[in-house]
Protein backbone atom coordinates (compact mmCIF):
# COMPACT_ATOMS: atom_id res chain seq x y z
CA UNK A 1 0.00 0.00 0.00
CA UNK A 2 0.95 3.80 -0.56
CA UNK A 3 -0.18 6.40 0.87
CA UNK A 4 -0.06 10.23 -0.44
CA UNK A 5 -1.36 13.23 2.03
CA UNK A 6 -1.88 16.74 1.52
CA UNK A 7 -1.70 18.53 4.45
CA UNK A 8 -0.59 22.13 5.60
CA UNK A 9 2.58 22.40 7.30
CA UNK A 10 4.20 25.75 8.02
CA UNK A 11 2.22 28.06 5.89
CA UNK A 12 2.84 26.26 2.87
CA UNK A 13 0.71 23.28 1.56
CA UNK A 14 2.37 20.12 1.18
CA UNK A 15 2.14 16.44 -0.28
CA UNK A 16 3.46 13.45 1.52
CA UNK A 17 4.39 10.08 -0.22
CA UNK A 18 4.80 7.50 2.73
CA UNK A 19 5.06 10.08 5.44
CA UNK A 20 7.89 11.96 3.27
CA UNK A 21 7.25 15.58 2.26
CA UNK A 22 7.89 15.42 -1.96
CA UNK A 23 6.69 19.02 -2.61
CA UNK A 24 5.79 21.61 -0.45
CA UNK A 25 4.99 25.73 -1.21
CA UNK A 26 2.22 24.72 -3.13
CA UNK A 27 -1.41 25.91 -3.02
CA UNK A 28 -4.20 23.67 -2.02
CA UNK A 29 -5.11 23.23 -5.08
CA UNK A 30 -2.20 22.38 -6.82
CA UNK A 31 -1.32 20.36 -3.72
CA UNK A 32 -4.27 18.20 -3.93
CA UNK A 33 -4.05 17.68 -7.91
CA UNK A 34 -0.65 16.13 -7.50
CA UNK A 35 -1.50 13.75 -4.96
CA UNK A 36 -4.45 12.42 -7.14
CA UNK A 37 -2.36 12.29 -10.08
CA UNK A 38 0.22 10.60 -7.96
CA UNK A 39 -2.64 7.80 -6.32
CA UNK A 40 -3.96 7.81 -9.87
CA UNK A 41 -0.43 6.61 -11.79
CA UNK A 42 -0.40 4.19 -8.27
CA UNK A 43 -3.37 2.66 -8.74
CA UNK A 44 -2.04 1.81 -12.79
CA UNK A 45 0.30 -0.36 -11.69
CA UNK A 46 -2.14 -2.04 -8.76
CA UNK A 47 -1.16 -0.63 -6.02
CA UNK A 48 -3.58 -0.04 -3.43
CA UNK A 49 -3.56 3.45 -2.57
CA UNK A 50 -4.67 5.60 0.66
CA UNK A 51 -5.49 9.44 -0.29
CA UNK A 52 -5.62 11.81 2.72
CA UNK A 53 -6.12 15.28 2.34
CA UNK A 54 -6.67 18.20 5.12
CA UNK A 55 -9.15 20.44 4.23
CA UNK A 56 -9.22 24.41 5.32
CA UNK A 57 -10.24 24.08 8.83
CA UNK A 58 -8.14 20.63 9.75
CA UNK A 59 -10.69 18.25 8.87
CA UNK A 60 -9.67 15.15 7.01
CA UNK A 61 -10.92 13.02 4.19
CA UNK A 62 -9.78 9.78 3.88
CA UNK A 63 -10.18 7.83 0.16
CA UNK A 64 -8.56 3.62 0.08
CA UNK A 65 -8.39 2.55 -3.19
CA UNK A 66 -7.16 0.87 -5.88
CA UNK A 67 -5.58 -2.65 -5.49
CA UNK A 68 -7.50 -5.51 -7.05
CA UNK A 69 -4.23 -7.49 -7.96
CA UNK A 70 -4.39 -11.00 -7.77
Amino acid sequence: MVQYAVTLKEGDWTVFKDGEAIESGLSRSAAVQLAKDLAFDAEETGDTVELLIQGYYGDLSRRLTGGGGD
